[in-house]
């Protein structure tokens, strides 16, 4: 099973490396093609993780978390601890963190991002390789935080578009949101 998810996830890759992203597509391929437990938080030069774009049922909003760890807004999501389809652990993380029932992913992957975790405490520094997928809410949106947030909040994708406050990242995908709302 793992093979096939692999062999779906090269896919997929592919897929998003044509829309313009094709250095970024190409990274992650090559990081899966050399690292045999590229989805296992033992593999200390980096690892897969699953994020969740998880925007409100009127597509207007998208809900960040204050990261416990990181200090910082981001989108929720996390490890895929074995689990080669990042779209079912998008799915997972979004309502782990959210504790939102209800939601739907949407398979293709929308960004993807590399970025260097800090070391903390036994774990060295080391390479999180983001596959970020959108998550829908379809019902209620009344969120719990969780304990590996101290808030969550929804946030109006137009306007974080354009807050230099905010993560370059966070930023990229409201803009991706925004561009395929006109389309």
């Amino acid at each position: 099973m793992h093979d096939s998810a692999c062999a779906a996830l090269r896919g997929a890759l592919l897929r998003y490396g044509r829309t313009g992203a094709s250095d970024e597509a190409a990274a992650f391929i090559e990081f899966l093609d050399t690292h045999p437990l590229a989805f296992d938080r033992a593999d200390r030069f980096g690892h897969f993780t699953g994020a969740a774009w998880l925007v409100s049922a009127d597509g207007a909003r998208v809900l960040l978390t204050h990261h416990r760890k990181l200090d910082r807004w981001l989108q929720l999501g996390g490890h895929a601890d074995g689990d080669a389809d990042l779209a079912r652990v998008a799915l997972r993380e979004a309502e782990e963190e959210s504790g939102l029932g209800d939601l739907v992913v949407e398979p293709a992957i929308f960004d993807l991002d590399r970025h260097r975790i800090p070391a903390r405490g036994d774990e060295p520094e080391h390479w999180h390789y983001d596959v970020r997928h959108v998550v829908r809410a379809t019902g209620s949106e009344d969120f719990v935080v969780s304990e590996e947030s101290y808030a969550l909040a929804w946030r109006d994708i137009g306007e974080l578009a354009n807050d230099g406050s905010i993560d370059a990242s966070i930023r990229r995908m409201a803009r991706r949101w925004l561009a395929r709302k006109l389309a």
